[in-house]
């Protein structure tokens, strides 16, 4: 099936695409700038990783969200979080309905580029903090990009019942880097080891048992997560 993926920069995101060029054929990569603090860092890392690959990638710009949209992940909101990434607290880096308003303008790009799929790398453990990473609203997109067009886009989401040990396991198999992706939500020079990103990317190492390549500011003790 020829796809286009969604690619942030993330670890998550680029062990997709590598997922993705494996099992499909990659049309093109899209990745988002929508004035997160974290955008300038982790963007090219899927340029680079798109590059490696010898696909297309494009950089959609979305200005609007960081003015209008209230969101401490924004340049325009408050100080980043620090804590468990499944933390109450974290919910300050929710940016209201991003993902269906990145799915609607990927899944049109879908379509023009000749693609019949589009891969996001929503996973399980997203889901106590962002409602438009939760199964149910996937589902609830994908029919309405399969309606919504001639070429009946699916929207595939291969880490959907995976925690990120096992994402970062999966990227491991498949070969990826994890040296050249980005997760720390602050955008500093180096990954802080202390926000809800670099806690969940610091115990994902831990619990798969593997060897965490990542620079950061602080390692301090990983936090306990929320009491369910």
């Amino acid at each position: 099936m020829k796809v286009v993926v969604l690619c942030s920069g993330g670890m998550d995101s680029v062990t997709a695409l590598h997922w993705a060029r494996r099992e499909h054929d990659v049309t093109a990569v899209l990745s988002f700038d929508y004035g997160a603090k974290h955008n300038h860092r982790e963007i090219p890392w899927a340029a680079a990783q798109a590059k490696n690959l010898g696909l297309r990638h494009e950089v959609v710009v979305l200005d609007f969200v960081n003015r209008l949209f209230a969101s401490d992940l924004l340049k325009s909101g408050g100080e980043i979080p620090e804590g468990h990434y499944a933390a109450e607290n974290m919910k300050q880096t929710v940016v209201p309905f991003r993902n269906a308003i990145m799915l609607s303008i990927a899944c049109g790009f879908a379509e023009s580029a000749g693609a019949e799929g589009l891969v996001i790398a929503a996973h399980g453990g997203d889901h106590a903090i962002y409602p438009d990473c939760r199964e149910d609203f996937m589902q609830a997109m994908g029919e309405a990009m399969r309606l919504g067009t001639y070429a009946g886009v699916r929207l595939l989401r291969p880490f959907i019942a995976l925690n990120k040990a096992q994402i970062a396991a999966e990227g491991v198999r498949l070969g990826v880097d994890f040296a050249q992706t980005w997760s720390c939500y602050k955008g500093g020079e180096i990954h802080c080891g202390k926000c809800g990103t670099c806690v969940e990317r610091r115990e994902a190492f831990a619990v798969a048992g593997l060897k965490d390549p990542t620079v950061y500011e602080a390692t301090p003790p990983l936090p306990a997560g929320p009491t369910p």
